[in-house]
């Protein structure tokens, strides 16, 4: 499939190539909330390489009233776009990323009013938005006042749906076998209510961390409280480096082949593709009406 792209450092620095595409595309907005974005977008971008029969054009967003750390400002500003630069614009999906805020409370986040606004925002302008990881726990907090709770050990690890709502589209073909596998890495958990809210539902879930998928058709919103885009060595990376910091963390769950740490079982490709191919598909469905 081709995915070209509007703008992003991995255009800027030459690394990724754009190629023709038919008129019809399917048009996504990344909300790159991710300290390391270069990294992020590559790992985005090539997930949705994957798909089949897909023209895809992406556009990447940053939060202006973020305080960055990792990367100088005017970097950012030069190659992502703003929600002043979209606002009179449609898109067919956003995606927002997860971020390394979770131990902060919402308010405290530097652009929590920003994020609310591009929210309010994209229910005007964007068919459907899926959030991960922190931006899903964020989004069910503001749409539905959920509020998330830190656990005693980090969430960290390749986790496998117990229970799937197999008449979702988000889930065809991964509905059976413990097929739906993926990667979580969070210190903090859902408080969700013994009812939920009338328009909230729970697709997928796993035994001992809870929810793994949730939608609200309402909120045109999907919520994935993990990282289906990481990549085979990113749960890798973040236990070595932690372990370097001599932060306490313990080895990711259903991860590495052997207790050596040096061989990875890369159980989740396969489902995380055909995640993104299944909410890709739900974007098209919408837009014909079906």
């Amino acid at each position: 499939m081709t995915v070209n792209v509007v703008n992003g450092l991995l255009k800027a620095e030459q690394q990724w190539s754009n190629q023709p595409q038919r008129e019809t595309v399917t048009r996504l907005l990344i909300l790159n909330l991710m300290p390391n974005k270069l990294t992020t977008e590559r790992q985005f971008l090539n997930r949705l390489a994957t798909l089949t029969d897909d023209e895809l054009e992406v556009t990447f967003m940053y939060p202006t009233t973020h305080q960055f750390k990792s990367l100088p400002r005017q970097l950012v500003a030069d190659n992502y776009a703003s929600l002043a630069d979209v606002a009179d614009d449609h898109y067919d999906g956003l995606i927002v990323t997860g971020a390394p805020v979770e131990q902060l409370a919402f308010e405290d986040v530097d652009y929590w009013d920003e994020f609310q606004e591009i929210v309010d925002w994209a229910q005007t302008h964007v068919t459907q938005i899926l959030f991960e990881c922190w931006a899903a726990q964020a989004a069910l907090y503001d749409q539905f006042k959920i509020k998330k709770q830190l656990v005693a050990q980090k969430v960290f690890g390749i986790y496998q749906a117990t229970t799937v709502v197999s008449q979702s589209r988000l889930v065809s073909g991964l509905s059976t076998g413990g097929l739906l596998k993926m990667p979580q890495s969070r210190h903090t958990r859902l408080m969700l209510p013994t009812r939920l809210p009338n328009d909230l539902q729970i697709v997928a879930a796993n035994s001992e961390i809870g929810p793994l998928i949730l939608t609200a058709p309402g909120q045109k919103s999907v919520y994935v409280t993990g990282h289906p885009e990481y990549e085979v060595d990113t749960l890798a990376n973040e236990y070595f480096r932690d372990r370097r910091k001599q932060l306490p963390i313990k080895r990711p769950a259903h991860y590495f082949v052997d207790q050596s740490g040096q061989q990875i079982r890369y159980s989740w490709k396969t489902a995380s593709c055909q995640f993104y191919q299944n909410w890709i598909d739900t974007l098209k469905l919408t837009k014909v009406g079906l």
